[in-house]
């Protein structure tokens, strides 16, 4: 037998066990295991961008148990099954790529996106903005709104004229605050013209191949290793940093920089 079919049958009749003999398995939801979820998902995406492969390996079984989870659920009212899932994704793919199971030819990876979101259509989707996550995160959303976007063809031609759109969107921004007081002269305006700033700066990040999530997320990891070591600093003085100078401060966020 295939070790990978075995290993996956071995999940299916653990899951089976829980869920007959544990009372926290037994009790559980799809609702109450919603949040969990979203939990494994975002320690999979640290131990990525951490660049720790044993860890994930650990986080993909974490989330694999909860794809088991639901299609135990749903099975006990008859809804669909674990099988109905896997039927259903590879049935997909199938349709999703005519370029290896049908006669239709790609030249690149452009082409493929392009023809996926072309069948979505086909299938019944009212708008191709219409499979992004209402819930997902503003910054992923954005990114993902131009991306599909970009799959029918409305785009930019070239990234200079994003560039241009950056700078422009910037001005705009900051006709609304003074720069020198910082002084925001008009706050709702400046709102909006921050977020078209943003949305604009994520364009251009998706033309020069930079993940704007993963950017962002290794900065914050980055200030957060060079703050604490702030911290551990300034402890070892018998300081807390509020009593320290900015001046103070300094010399060690530099130190921390030179790591």
């Amino acid at each position: 037998m295939d070790p990978r079919l075995q290993a996956f049958e071995r999940l299916l009749t653990i899951m089976d066990d829980l869920r007959a003999k544990c009372p926290w398995d037994m009790k559980q939801t799809m609702e109450s295991l919603r949040h969990l979820t979203i939990e494994e998902v975002y320690e999979l995406s640290d131990s990525i961008l951490d660049d720790d492969i044993q860890e994930v390996k650990k986080e993909l079984g974490d989330l694999m148990l909860h794809l088991v989870f639901y299609s135990k659920i749903a099975s006990e009212t008859k809804a669909f099954d674990i099988t109905d899932v896997l039927n259903g994704i590879c049935e997909k793919l199938i349709s999703r790529h005519p370029h290896i199971y049908g006669d239709v030819i790609v030249h690149n990876e452009e082409d493929v996106k392009r023809n996926w979101e072309q069948l979505k259509l086909k299938e019944g989707n009212k708008s191709v903005l219409g499979g992004v996550p209402v819930s997902l995160p503003a910054l992923v959303k954005a990114s993902r709104i131009q991306e599909k976007a970009r799959g029918v063809g409305f785009d930019w031609e070239k990234k200079e004229q994003v560039w241009e759109k950056v700078e422009e969107e910037m001005q705009e921004f900051k006709e609304h605050f003074n720069t020198e007081t910082a002084e925001v002269i008009d706050p709702i305006n400046a709102e909006k013209e921050f977020g078209d700033l943003m949305f604009s700066l994520i364009n251009y990040a998706r033309f020069i191949d930079i993940n704007p999530e993963n950017a962002l997320e290794k900065t914050n990891k980055k200030f957060i290793k060079r703050f604490q070591y702030l911290e551990e600093k300034a402890k070892e003085q018998g300081k807390a940093l509020k009593d320290m100078s900015l001046a103070e401060m300094d010399i060690f966020w530099n130190e921390a920089k030179s790591l």
